[in-house]
């Protein structure tokens, strides 16, 4: 019987992963696009990005550049932060990538305890920091510090490498139609779809997975999300499901016929279904990446 790969002793970060899956709970008295569960609890995905920091009044910046709206999602975040007694909330946004290359705002970085990047569009996230001192020093943070790095939507598909970037319901079963680039890489090896259930993308993270059989998938449904700590240590919380797709043990994919727009085939993908207060140990099989 084929085996998971031997893991690869890599750094162990300090520092914790909040990946939200979107449309996290902001007060309301139940979540949305979904029937209230008998253990929804008000604000729990933000209370726990803010628990995660072990202060009980954390300095947060709060990234909106994925965002068309930065100032209005800002306002929005600080107004639910402050809620959960938050305080100290900065703002960081930048439209074009010059302006981070200028002023790389290292002392802000330094001095935060907490990153929470919004939603919008991940592409701008990857584009804009990819390769900068900014995103750097951040990594440097996030590894050997206990800081913690939070993301919603597209700010938390920009958390991971592969990321998905284009290709909705209509064209995800079909073979080559999903998009994807190297994200942020906080997580490598790692592709993470948000809005998953209520969205239908299990087909096209499933593609990602066939054609990247290294990597799993990670699929976040709204108002729930995962905590990831030492690097690998995952915990799911929150009203929805998380769906873990592996793809260590395919024998067979039609990838010759990718080019074709035919239906993607694969057979032996390993699927989990997680739901609050489960666990998966994310694997660390890659050995270049140190």
């Amino acid at each position: 019987m084929s085996k998971r790969p031997t893991e690869n002793h890599s750094p162990v970060p300090e520092g914790t992963l909040v990946v939200i899956g979107g449309k996290e709970n902001k007060g309301a008295e139940a979540p949305e696009n979904k029937k209230k569960p008998s253990d929804f609890i008000k604000l729990e995905v933000l209370q726990a990005f803010k628990e995660s920091s072990h202060k009980r009044d954390p300095m947060i910046e709060v990234i909106t550049t994925a965002s068309s709206e930065g100032p209005e999602s800002f306002e929005d975040y600080k107004k639910v932060f402050g809620k959960i007694g938050v305080t100290r909330i900065g703002h960081i946004h930048h439209e074009k990538r010059q302006e981070i290359l200028e002023d790389e705002m290292l002392e802000r970085v330094k001095n935060a305890d907490a990153f929470f990047f919004s939603g919008g569009d991940q592409l701008l996230l990857t584009a804009i920091y990819g390769g900068t001192s900014f995103l750097t020093s951040l990594k440097q943070r996030y590894i050997t510090e206990p800081i913690v790095i939070g993301g919603t939507s597209a700010g938390a598909m920009a958390l991971s490498t592969p990321m998905i970037y284009a290709g909705n319901e209509e064209v995800q079963e079909l073979g080559g139609q999903i998009k994807v680039a190297m994200g942020l890489e906080f997580l490598k090896d790692v592709c993470i779809d948000t809005h998953f259930v209520h969205r239908g993308r299990f087909v096209r993270m499933a593609q990602v997975v066939i054609t990247n059989p290294t990597s799993i998938g990670i699929g976040i449904e709204e108002d729930t999300c995962i905590l990831v700590k030492k690097g690998k240590e995952m915990q799911v919380l929150g009203t929805g499901l998380v769906v873990i797709i592996e793809g260590f043990k395919i024998a067979e994919a039609n990838i010759r016929e990718f080019a074709d727009d035919k239906p993607i085939t694969a057979r032996n993908l390993t699927v989990h279904l997680l739901s609050d207060g489960n666990t998966y140990m994310i694997p660390q099989i890659n050995p270049p990446h140190k």
